[in-house]
């Protein structure tokens, strides 16, 4: 057989399936993220709380961003503000309702990188029965093998922010800031067959 016919259609085979890939889902490993919010208290501090056993799946096209997507849950039971008493409060009907709205949701709608491992990521955030959209700003930390795991893996950091009061979770509102500021960190494996 000729070599040269041989190699070229190797080469277009590849190509091929290379412009066929499709985006790589990577599950959210929930021991290795979190989700801290913060907040202005009657202007006197800025307290923190966090959210943690979040699931999820983040699907990434390397070649073609716009194809990635991010899909979280955030369980409300996992709320901790280090004041049992404030948990317990923020959980109730006048704030969270976590009894009838259990969960968290964020579905990204957009995926636009930036250059420079930056991304811009809009989605829909739904607290209790409200969906509104917001945007994350992203930064890929490292993608590739994981040392322990040997999974194919990544890292993402964002932020973002919005008024709580839009979610109709605006008590106290202005004395406790209406503004929350979210900082995120997560890893994600794609999973093995073992």
């Amino acid at each position: 057989m000729n070599f040269k016919a041989l190699t070229l259609g190797l080469a277009v085979a590849s190509v091929a399936t290379f412009s066929m890939a499709k985006p790589v889902a990577y599950q959210i490993d929930p021991t290795h993220t979190a989700t801290v919010f913060s907040w202005n208290h009657f202007g006197f501090s800025t307290p923190s709380a966090n959210f943690s056993n979040i699931q999820g799946t983040i699907n990434v096209d390397n070649e073609k961003p716009a194809n990635s997507s991010v899909n979280v849950t955030i369980p409300l039971e996992s709320l901790n503000t280090n004041v049992k008493a404030l948990d317990e409060h923020l959980k109730k009907a006048d704030f969270f309702d976590a009894e009838k709205y259990p969960n968290i949701t964020f579905k990204s709608t957009k995926v636009q990188a930036l250059g420079k491992n930056k991304y811009k990521i809009t989605g829909n955030l739904t607290v209790k029965d409200v969906t509104k959209p917001v945007v994350l700003d992203a930064v890929l930390n490292k993608q590739g093998e994981h040392p322990m795991t040997k999974a194919q893996s990544i890292g993402f950091n964002a932020t973002t922010s919005f008024d709580r009061s839009v979610f109709n979770v605006g008590g106290y509102v202005p004395n406790v800031g209406d503004k929350i500021t979210v900082n995120i960190t997560t890893e994600a494996s794609v999973a093995t067959n073992k």
